[in-house]
């Protein structure tokens, strides 16, 4: 075995060092941190020296005396420096926002927009300007963009981030990553591409330090996430991480097929979960795109659903309920094969829950096998339609965290 080399033992350690204070609710000492370590005070000294320069770290202002000896100063991560981009490509929208190292959103920014059709390098160079703004605002506060992901709902191909299908916008085998480096300015930012669904799950799973707390995942180990906009995905998490399947393809949820002989969807099979509660499904059934369509973009739509509910319109409620009950029979499937202990609603669902989570919970426990022992908790996103773009940035500062040494100078 070949001994490990000076570089690699330093840079194991400073994310040693940086995730355990990313992991705690509260900032920790040095000497905390060499006892949960097992590194030597002085090697921690070091270590938080260099992550305090590199703008990782911060200092607390320690706590009053309250007795002999000096206080010890306590250490967080720093939001002064270091921060990440989530870009998220809807069919009807743009959106973006920027987060500090400490998961705290510094910019957010939503464009209505028409996608249906629109040629993916168009669409990709609207979202790299949309980008480039922000970058450039987080400089003018100081803070150092590092990496950012596009979040593009569809199958999204591991490794090289290329949509390989994305049938509501009209995309296929695009190389997402390869036009994005293209755009002049995003020159020298590390790009990737994820699929939408996948992404909002890590944000409500909220990775270390990264804004778990208020996730409605961060108090459940296995869930899965459904996100509703004009197309419907699923995002799931075992075991606390977030899984995508063999190929990075899973989650398509919104083209399981929940009446065999229904109508067709924009993917070419019939009875999808998307032609029964999908956005422009809701619509459809409850008459209103007349008043959706005079606000461009999913707010309006999500604004006009809530108004109608809001004041009982009657096909308005009807299309819920038809919405919730196709929810809870898809759902009820992933939760008998997979075992999950949560369904989350997320997206458009979040707002409308009021209105959804009685079907839902009606066709789960009619239809998983344990609900009897033990029933299926339905949960209500906290992140709603902005998680896409949240955990997009999330992923960038989650290797921030385990690779730290990749942003700082080199030891002399």
């Amino acid at each position: 075995m070949r001994p490990a080399r000076q570089s690699d033992l330093r840079a194991r350690n400073l994310a040693t060092v940086l995730g355990s204070v990313a992991g705690s609710a509260a900032p920790v000492s040095r000497a905390a941190l060499a006892a949960r370590t097992g590194l030597t005070r002085a090697t921690v000294s070091a270590l938080v020296e260099v992550l305090l320069d590199g703008g990782l770290l911060a200092e607390s202002a320690p706590p009053p005396p309250t007795g002999a000896g000096r206080p010890a100063v306590g250490l967080h991560l720093s939001g002064e420096r270091v921060a990440a981009l989530g870009v998220e490509v809807g069919v009807d929208h743009l959106a973006a926002c920027v987060r500090d190292l400490s998961g705290a959103v510094r910019l957010r920014r939503v464009q209505p927009a028409e996608h249906r059709g629109s040629p993916a390098p168009q669409v990709l160079a609207r979202s790299a300007a949309l980008a480039a703004d922000l970058v450039a605002e987080a400089g003018r506060e100081g803070l150092a963009v590092v990496g950012a992901t596009w979040a593009v709902p569809g199958l999204v191909e591991r490794g090289s981030g290329r949509v390989l299908l994305a049938p509501n916008l009209g995309w296929r085998d695009v190389d997402a990553v390869a036009l994005l480096g293209a755009a002049a300015d995003l020159a020298g930012l590390p790009v990737a591409v994820g699929n939408e669904a996948a992404l909002a799950a890590v944000a409500e799973l909220g990775p270390p330090g990264i804004g778990a707390a208020d996730g409605a995942g961060a108090g459940a180990s296995d869930f899965v996430l459904v996100t509703g906009e004009v197309g419907i995905g699923a995002g799931l998490v075992l075991g606390g991480r977030p899984v995508t399947g063999a190929r990075g393809w899973s989650g398509e949820l919104g083209h399981v097929s929940v009446v065999a002989d229904g109508p067709e969807c924009s993917c070419g099979s019939r009875g999808c979960l998307e032609v029964y509660a999908g956005q422009e499904a809701l619509l459809r059934a409850a008459g209103l795109q007349a008043r959706a369509a005079t606000a461009l973009g999913g707010s309006g739509a999500l604004a006009a659903l809530l108004a109608a509910a809001e004041a009982g319109d009657a096909a308005t409620l009807a299309a819920l309920a038809r919405a919730g009950r196709a929810l809870g029979l898809a759902t009820s499937a992933a939760v008998n094969v997979l075992d999950v202990g949560a369904v989350v609603l997320g997206g458009i669902y979040a707002p409308l829950a009021p209105w959804l989570c009685e079907h839902v919970e009606r066709e789960l426990a009619l239809r998983v096998l344990r609900a009897r022992l033990d029933p299926v908790r339905v949960l209500v996103s906290s992140r709603g339609p902005d998680a896409a773009m949240l955990g997009a940035a999330a992923v960038v500062l989650q290797r921030v965290l385990e690779r730290p040494a990749e942003l700082l100078a080199p030891a002399s």
